[in-house]
């Protein structure tokens, strides 16, 4: 009697998944589908920058990667992302912090207000830093006169790449301490543990994966930025010009070969940040592997 019972539980069981999952035809055409599109957007125009880099020859290539104006850009795009995220990051923790942890008048419209560099044009918004902060202004002016240069320089580029990238760290680390809540912070604080010690060692193991992916993110897109940085960089080769700024000029003087050379360069950036997510994950992943989740509150406290 259980024999058949059992028998009769697993055919429905079996005809529950036939009827709830998708005919083959459909599951193979999807995948057929997302592997075409990545193929078309993505691996092709990939593997083209690189084709055309070393299209007249390697000697070429590194001419064109290791000339003084490509150093002074790859050295402006790192210093300008490194900026971006530090700043960026530290943000992100205190909006999420402040978002998920208190109750405040006017929450929703900090949290719109945080979306307002994603909703706005780059070139917008170097413009108004320029409006706002041009050696034309009064603010720019004072700051001229006082030796200190924004717009067309260096500081300027670094504070146009925060603000278009600023959203994104916060973006990923809000949902995640709203998700993970307060509960072990308050039981690490009754325990004795002091403020620092209950952010290093439960709020930040909590949200590291926000975090990663925050810093991730906002280095890539920090790297990549040209509207809001072309703006208000006024061009000036080897002084402020970043990556993809010096591929615009390199394209536009017909030197297609060093533009796709720093192009290159652009990628391979990506891919490096995009592998330094990949081991920072493995790292993270066989580290807690048959551990608990998190220390509890009383290891914390000490």
């Amino acid at each position: 009697m259980l024999e058949n019972f059992g028998w009769i539980w697993s055919e429905a069981e079996h005809t529950a998944d036939a009827a709830v999952s998708d005919p083959r035809w459909v599951r193979w055409l999807l995948i057929a589908i997302t592997i075409g599109f990545l193929g078309l957007f993505l691996f092709v125009p990939l593997v083209a920058v690189f084709v055309e880099a070393f299209s007249k020859g390697a000697g070429i290539y590194f001419a064109a990667i290791s000339s003084t104006e490509a150093a002074a850009a790859i050295r402006l795009t790192l210093i300008a992302a490194f900026f971006a995220v530090l700043g960026n990051v530290t943000f992100g923790l205190a909006a999420a912090w402040a978002i998920a942890r208190f109750p405040f008048p006017g929450k929703q419209v900090l949290m719109t207000v945080i979306d307002v560099p994603f909703s706005v044009s780059p070139v917008i918004s170097g413009m108004i830093f320029v409006l706002l902060l041009g050696v034309r202004t009064p603010i720019g002016g004072w700051l001229v006169d006082h030796g200190f240069q924004i717009i067309f320089a260096k500081p300027g580029i670094i504070l146009a790449t925060i603000f278009v990238t600023f959203p994104i760290a916060a973006r990923e680390l809000i949902p995640v301490m709203q998700v993970t809540g307060r509960d072990e912070e308050e039981a690490a604080l009754v325990l004795g543990a002091s403020g620092w010690q209950m952010f290093r060692r439960v709020t930040l193991p909590n949200v590291r994966w926000g975090l990663v992916y925050g810093v991730v993110l906002c280095g890539a897109r920090a790297m990549g930025e040209f509207g809001a940085v072309s703006v208000v960089s006024g061009h000036i080769r080897g002084a402020t010009n970043t990556m993809p700024l010096y591929v615009e000029i390199l394209y536009n003087d017909y030197e297609f070969a060093a533009a796709f050379a720093i192009a290159s360069l652009l990628a391979l950036l990506a891919l490096v940040t995009l592998a330094l997510k990949y081991i920072v994950g493995r790292r993270v992943a066989s580290s807690t592997r048959g551990q608990p989740a998190a220390e509890t509150a009383e290891q914390v406290a000490a």
